[in-house]
């Protein structure tokens, strides 16, 4: 795995450092070995580790970062726990139209939520207890012109009273020793001390994983599910905003949609439009808001497919055309995909024990039409759907 010290890390931001990571931007990871002898001969072997560390990572950070990763500087955890750019930038903005100026960013890591806040016009104190971490993150306010606007303190967030801040935003550790924790509670800090210094400010935002229960949920707190690209990436409690309030949001529209209060769609026979809602609006348990949408209703009591007897668009969901509806049998699929000579077949499952990679082994497609098949439950019936999908509408405006 790769490593990162402080003193190793300062030497990068040297002249010398400098010179060395922009030497290596486009390298191929595949020829580390020559490319470290050819620069060990010029430059000290720990300073060639720091640097070929480094630019692994930044390669690593591209996805979340895009090109501000080729001027930030990483920690392997950093890489790991970083908000998605596009997700950060959504939350800065939001806290900046809600009038925050001031904020103090707890748990602040590389700096990836400063980052876009200080963009938005915030002023930011951000605070992590890790004396690397907290280099790292001065570095990527210096290497993208923000440092006026991020002040990086090396503290615990525990110790650090946010008076006089317009908000507070906590991001709690949310991996250990032995990988990813689901207990809230073992997140580090806890979440009932991020709730308890979210209440002591004007306004404040509190990151947590996705699958939080929604029993974990204060009362007094909006809790917003985010997507990025039909992907979900998080959760966030916010204090001061709505308080009690459901939603899901989507990026990179901000298309939001907040929680009506509808009971459970009732379950109904599959018609020829299948809708499968935003992993955000699953999450936030707005799937009857969805069927409302479309005037449909549930496949099945236990599964988030809605289905309906017209086309509605909706961005909340995707729509297919279904055009079979049989019990389940692998054989009788493989029979039909050959009739209609699909050779490509997206395979979707959700209630069902089967995975994608046995379905395409034993059907084995092929030909030059498409197909979509989903492997679930109608009624409580193990069952086959096929169809396609139907191009997406345009997205609404964030409100």
């Amino acid at each position: 795995m790769d490593d990162v010290d402080l003193d190793a890390f300062s030497a990068l931001l040297t002249d010398e450092g400098q010179r060395l990571l922009a030497a290596l931007r486009d390298y191929d990871p595949a020829d580390e070995i020559a490319t470290a002898t050819r620069l060990r001969r010029a430059h000290d072997a720990a300073l060639v580790s720091a640097a070929l560390t480094q630019a692994r990572l930044r390669q690593r950070a591209e996805a979340k970062f895009g090109e501000d990763a080729y001027a930030m500087y990483f920690t392997p955890h950093g890489v790991e726990q970083s908000t998605r750019a596009s997700v950060a930038r959504h939350r800065a903005e939001r806290f900046a139209a809600l009038g925050v100026r001031r904020l103090a960013d707890l748990c602040c890591g590389i700096g990836g939520d400063a980052i876009p806040l200080a963009r938005a016009g915030v002023d930011v104190l951000a605070v992590d207890r890790d004396p690397l971490t907290c280099a790292v993150a001065r570095a990527n306010a210096r290497a993208l012109g923000l440092a006026e606007r991020i002040e990086v303190r090396c503290a615990d967030v525990t110790e650090v009273a946010a008076d006089g801040f317009d908000a507070v935003f906590v991001d709690p550790a949310r991996r250990g020793g032995r990988g990813r924790i689901f207990d809230p509670e073992a997140y580090s800090p806890p979440l009932s001390w991020a709730v308890a210094a979210a209440r002591k400010a004007p306004l404040a935002a509190l990151k947590v994983a996705p699958g939080i229960p929604h029993e974990a949920v204060p009362q007094d707190a909006e809790a917003e599910w985010v997507s990025d690209h039909g992907d979900v990436k998080e959760a966030v409690l916010w204090f001061g905003t709505a308080a009690g309030t459901r939603r899901a949001t989507l990026l990179p529209s901000g298309a939001s949609l907040p929680a009506a209060g509808l009971p459970d769609p009732a379950v109904r026979p599959v018609g020829r439009w299948l809708y499968e809602p935003d992993g955000a609006v699953i999450r936030a348990h707005l799937v009857a808001d969805v069927a409302a949408q479309v005037g449909g209703g549930l496949i099945d009591a236990t599964i988030a497919y809605v289905t309906s007897d017209e086309p509605r668009p909706t961005p909340w969901a995707t729509a297919y055309e279904i055009t079979d509806v049989l019990p389940f049998s692998l054989k009788r699929l493989k029979a039909l995909l050959r009739e209609r000579e699909v050779g490509v077949l997206t395979v979707k499952k959700r209630g069902s024990a089967v995975e994608p990679e046995e379905v395409r082994r034993r059907v084995r497609p092929q030909g030059p039409n498409a197909a979509t098949v989903f492997l679930t439950r109608v009624a409580g019936a193990p069952s086959m759907l096929l169809g396609s999908p139907v191009p997406p509408p345009s997205l609404p405006c964030a409100p």
